[in-house]
């Protein structure tokens, strides 16, 4: 990118971590455009230049060409499951401190802001489609191959598994949860050949 290419992204950069701070210690409904312009020491119509929307500021993803370098440079061989994590664990561990910390505010509102919830279903953020397009080229296998939706879907899975132990308090951090997720699947699916029992009564339905 040239200069003026390179400002462009830097202040479309610092607007998003100013906008992230806010949401964060204020809250995303009582964060106004006009709160983080100012924190950002920009104009209301300089926010709206680089941003249409306050759900936008959240939207933006710098993420992604990272994961796509870290996966472009992985070694020929390396298993899929195992080439995942990897994705995810450099991608996100190249960030200092401070973004990650925001980065993890701004998975929490793309899952708990429900218009900006719907925009990524929309976009398929991460989805089944999105994953089984990546792996079809790393592996040389159609994208709607079975066995490579098949994958897919299990990825999706141990993503939403990792949202369930956010949700229910079991961890604060969701990148973390999700490596711990994805080495569970490094040697098959946990739980696959386990034996169905004499199921138990239970309790929330049993009579007092």
């Amino acid at each position: 990118m040239g200069l003026r290419e390179r400002k462009k992204e830097r202040t479309r950069a610092e607007l998003q971590r100013h906008a992230l701070r806010l949401f964060r210690d204020q809250g995303y409904a009582a964060t106004t455009v006009d709160d983080i312009a100012a924190a950002a020491d920009v104009s209301r119509s300089t926010f709206f230049r680089y941003f249409p929307t306050k759900e936008d500021v959240v939207l933006l993803d710098d993420v992604d060409p990272v994961m796509e370098r870290v996966a472009a440079e992985l070694p020929v061989g390396t298993p899929l499951i195992e080439a995942v994590r990897i994705i995810v664990r450099d991608a996100f561990g190249s960030l200092d401190d401070e973004a990650r910390a925001l980065e993890e505010v701004r998975m929490d509102l793309a899952r708990t802001i429900p218009e900006i919830a719907a925009i990524l279903r929309e976009r398929n953020s991460f989805g089944v489609e999105q994953i089984a397009g990546m792996v079809s080229r790393g592996i040389g296998r159609p994208a709607d191959d079975p066995e490579v939706l098949l994958f897919a879907g299990v990825v999706v899975g141990a993503r939403y598994a990792a949202l369930a132990r956010v949700h229910a308090g079991r961890t604060t951090s969701y990148l973390d949860e999700l490596d711990a997720m994805l080495s569970r699947l490094v040697t098959g699916i946990p739980l696959a050949d386990e034996p169905i029992r004499a199921p138990r009564p239970d309790p929330a339905r049993s009579p007092a």
